[in-house]
């Protein structure tokens, strides 16, 4: 027999599968990891690390650009003196807090702004190896750490001058919210900075203190802990399939504080491309988010539905095997048995003839073969009496009494059986974690749109009154190519002439650009919004440097997980941006997020703050809102961060348990629709058939030849009946023939006994 046919396969199968998925139910359904705190929070927390991480990532390496992009420019002009350059430095970007100019031959310091720049540890020999005007740590003598960047100011006859600007490792707009801090580690563990956590003589009680103490402690358990993990690849440290971040991250637990537990994330600093590096990952720093998270000492989890569920699969699936093997298997074995018989020339015993359907017919009409074989005429006995009651159940009933006895287990569970209603216990801190993140998340976009706008600012001072067209353009070249956030660059005189650009087609040429907005929002109404940026050029009344932004680029802002769907609306709450498939200027899907993106505009105190709710109505769902806040050209703009998810995509207990009954019930469904489709393809479909032809045989069509279409118990039945159908067309023929006598014989009377 065929191993992959026949009868004995499918049911041998689905007894195994049965029994797995019974022991698999029986201990896995109901049975939740750290019920008292859900597999939710600590995701949640590796999420927050990462965004911690591509801020910091992001911001070093945009202030490394900038600073060299300057010092670039800035030696592409006339000279101009260390102070100068220092000032207008300044007056374009507030992100450094210190810098310096020195002369690199001498190391005459000839100009310096805001803090004193650490310049005691520089060695200015090795400025001229490899790596020389690499960004270094230094940590200053009350124990911070500055972050130094380089870069070179060089005109003809000039000596050369290095460009120094200091910086701390502080995170950029991460909104920490209650009881949580962050943490910058290096490659040995060490904390180099860290926000969050006050300072002993910030408190007032000991019991206060004392908790500053252990979250200090625990803090720095995690640095070591992550320190560990850093050097490990990326794809070892995440499940596989599971995609998102570059670098190495996840979640670590932690110790008890009275009733608290706590919990961190971390996450090395990676490029946005897998194999790319930057200067910020090439520090080899990570990030490090801890968070206190209270326990719910009251949540368990008993393993009696899954005991009982696998129970009730063992009975099921018993009682449908029982029927396949006893209905099915073994009276087609039987009828093979019979069938080679009566081809081996077995006649004196009748035919044991099945009870039930396909198999009845088939026993039957070998019953009336035996006696044709032994000289009984087809029509002697006539018709074959035709069953009744349940004698007429066929192959195909006796499979779908199996199926509805294994639907009746599955249905139920996926269907019915530990469904989470809208009263499942989300944590609060998940609703937090939404809420910060989303802050976060809007900061980094108001950031970058202000960083764009400084860029232009910046190269519109350098442009100045002499620059010609031919070398406006170098520079848009040079500039487009370091800012991947632009999509066109162009100058526009006060006619509204384009007198040099770079990129794109210019969408927007408007007369007296210099009076616009420095951001605006164009393209309402169209199929795709415009966001351009300007700066005034000094010295060429009234002309400017334009700048179009990418939606791309500010859509892979808005790309983060764990987050659900994130937009980014207008003051009209219209759709800008977003990590998802939209439509350009579309509102937001229903009322209660608009009036959340309105709540959350609302000035509380001196500004607005971030909003976020956890709704119960139509599906529990987690939403948030984040206004743009702070200072720069975007904050103009009204433009607010709003990010949806539904809960049951969360790892919450109650969300657990359903999708694993749920899954219990799919894999039961698919076993059964697997084995019994098998089986109906393969035996209850051919035996069917030939139990039309066996009874085609038996009423007398010698013609038909039989032909086995398969190597299984259904073939081998119907090579026997073709062997029957040719002994009883030789038995008709030598009856047919009568005897030769010789001539002159006398005539012999025949007599059959």
């Amino acid at each position: 027999m065929s191993l992959l046919g026949g009868i004995r396969p499918p049911i041998a199968i689905l007894s195994v599968l049965l029994l797995s998925l019974a022991g698999i139910t029986a201990l896995v359904l109901g049975r939740v990891d750290d019920a008292a705190l859900p597999k939710a929070v600590q995701t949640s927390q590796q999420h927050f690390a990462e965004d911690g991480a591509i801020a910091l990532r992001a911001s070093i390496d945009e202030s490394v650009t900038d600073l060299n992009r300057s010092a670039a420019l800035f030696s592409a002009g006339s000279p101009v003196s260390g102070d100068t350059v220092l000032d207008k430095l300044g007056n374009t970007y507030q992100k450094w807090m210190g810098t310096a100019v020195i002369e690199i031959q001498s190391g005459k310091l000839v100009a310096t702004r805001g803090e004193t720049v650490p310049l005691t540890s520089l060695d200015r020999a090795s400025l001229s190896g490899e790596d020389g005007l690499a960004p270094r740590m230094v940590r200053l003598q009350n124990g911070e750490v500055r972050l130094l960047s380089f870069a070179l100011l060089s005109w003809p006859d000039r000596p050369q001058l290095l460009l120094v600007a200091s910086n701390s490792l502080k995170f950029p707009g991460i909104s920490l919210g209650q009881f949580r801090s962050i943490a910058v580690v290096d490659r040995s563990g060490t904390i180099l900075s860290s926000d969050g956590i006050p300072e002993p003589e910030q408190v007032l009680t000991d019991l206060q203190r004392q908790e500053v103490a252990a979250s200090n402690k625990q803090l720095k358990a995690f640095a070591k802990k992550v320190a560990e993990k850093a050097g490990r690849h990326p794809q070892s440290t995440k499940e596989p399939g599971s995609g998102g971040y570059q670098g190495v991250s996840g979640s670590l637990l932690g110790g008890r504080w009275l009733s608290d537990r706590s919990v961190a994330g971390y996450a090395t600093l990676t490029a946005p491309e897998p194999g790319e590096t930057t200067t910020a990952t090439n520090l080899g720093l990570s990030v490090v988010s801890m968070v206190k998270v209270a326990e719910d000492p009251t949540r368990t989890n008993s393993p009696l539905f899954g005991l009982v569920a696998g129970g009730a699969l063992l009975l099921v699936g018993g009682i449908a095997v029982a029927v396949l093997l006893g209905t099915v298997q073994r009276p087609l074995i039987r009828l093979f048995l019979e069938s080679r018989r009566l081809t081996r020339g077995d006649l004196t015993r009748p035919v044991s003839v099945p009870r039930y359907g396909e198999a009845r017919r088939i026993g039957t009409a070998l019953e009336r073969l035996r006696r044709q074989l032994l000289g009984e005429s087809a029509g002697q006995g006539g018709p074959a009496p035709r069953p009744r009651g349940l004698r007429r159940i066929g192959s195909r009933g006796l499979l779908v009494v199996c199926a509805v006895l294994l639907l009746a287990w599955s249905a139920p569970l996926l269907l019915a059986l530990n469904r989470a209603d809208g009263t499942v216990v989300v944590p609060q801190q998940i609703v937090n974690d939404q809420r910060e993140r989303t802050d976060t998340l809007t900061d980094r976009v108001r950031r970058a749109l202000n960083e764009g706008e400084a860029d232009l600012q910046s190269v519109a001072t350098l442009i100045g009154d002499r620059t010609t067209p031919a070398d406006m353009t170098k520079v848009l070249d040079r500039t487009l190519n370091q800012h991947l956030r632009y999509q066109s660059l162009y100058v526009v005189d006060t006619s509204g002439d384009v007198i040099a650009r770079s990129g794109g087609k210019p969408h927007e040429v408007r007369s007296k650009p210099a009076t616009a907005d420095p951001i605006q929002l164009l393209g309402q109404g169209s199929t795709k919004p415009l966001v351009v940026g300007t700066a005034e050029i000094p010295g060429r009344d009234g002309a400017a440097l334009v700048g179009e932004f990418r939606i791309d680029f500010l859509n892979s802002l808005l790309k983060r997980p764990g987050l659900g769907v994130v937009r980014l609306v207008d003051d009209k709450n219209h759709v800008i941006a977003g990590n998802t498939g939209y439509i350009a200027f579309q509102s937001l899907p229903n009322d209660r997020l608009k009036d959340l993106v309105s709540a959350s505009n609302q000035k509380v105190g001196k500004s607005a703050h971030a909003a976020g709710v956890l709704y119960r109505e139509n599906g529990v769902q987690i939403a948030a809102a984040a206004p743009f806040v702070g200072g720069g050209p975007a904050k103009a703009l009204g433009w607010t961060v709003v990010s949806w998810q539904p809960a049951d995509r969360l790892a919450i207990p109650e969300y657990d348990v359903q999708h694993r009954t749920m899954l219990a019930g799919l894999l039961g469904a698919a076993a059964a629709a697997a084995c019994l489709g098998w089986m109906h393809i393969v035996v209850a479909r051919p035996l069917r058939v030939l139990a039309g032809q066996a009874e085609a045989l038996a009423e007398g069509d010698r013609k038909t030849v039989l032909f086995p279409r398969n190597h299984d118990e259904v073939g081998a039945v119907t090579r026997s009946l073709e062997l029957v159908r040719q002994q009883l067309q030789e038995q008709r023929k030598q009856q047919s023939t009568p005897r030769r006598s010789s001539p002159g014989a006398p005539h012999e009377q025949h007599v059959r006994n």
